[in-house]
């Protein structure tokens, strides 16, 4: 093992400390490779299942009204649907009303994809319980709602024009 390894993998994650933002997406990237493990024999990722989910919850969406809901860009979406829909899991299509506007939906292939899914993804969500305690994951969770909510994102957003303006950021 090289010194650059053996020291990144000795620091027990020190460097979490410094950035909020690199904290999360490691452990976000961490959590999506455990979870992308157990869901191998399904033939999906972490990410295309959760589209997968939330079409069929939500119906058709438009492409701009699922990459919101998804807290993802326009870009990572499309990029994200382009191998959903080769395997013909979701059907893209032009908006009848403004043919601008593309429309996601899941076909019953996806639907049965997701449906064979849903036992790994169980597992996953057990061992994740089970590593993690089941109080760390319902405050972990509860935390990770207000991070990705629009109370929140409007709060941050006044602590940049206050910083701007030269005033405390609180």
């Amino acid at each position: 093992m090289t010194e650059r390894r053996r020291t990144a993998r000795s620091s027990g994650g020190s460097d979490l400390g410094r950035c909020n933002c690199t904290a999360l997406r490691k452990a976000s990237r961490r959590v999506s490779q455990l979870y992308d493990s157990v869901l191998e024999p399904s033939g999906l990722r972490t990410t295309q299942r959760a589209i997968l989910t939330h079409i069929a919850r939500s119906g058709v969406p438009l492409a701009g009204e699922l990459a919101a809901a998804l807290v993802m860009n326009r870009g990572a979406l499309t990029h994200n649907l382009k191998p959903l829909e080769r395997s013909a899991l979701v059907a893209v299509r032009s908006d009848p009303a403004d043919h601008r506007r593309r429309m996601i939906a899941i076909t019953a292939k996806g639907r049965r994809r997701l449906a064979e899914s849903q036992r790994l993804w169980s597992r996953a969500q057990r061992r994740f319980e089970r590593a993690f305690g089941t109080a760390n994951t319902t405050a972990l969770r509860r935390a990770l709602g207000v991070l990705t909510s629009d109370a929140f994102l409007e709060r941050f957003a006044r602590g940049m024009v206050r910083a701007r303006a030269g005033l405390s950021a609180v």
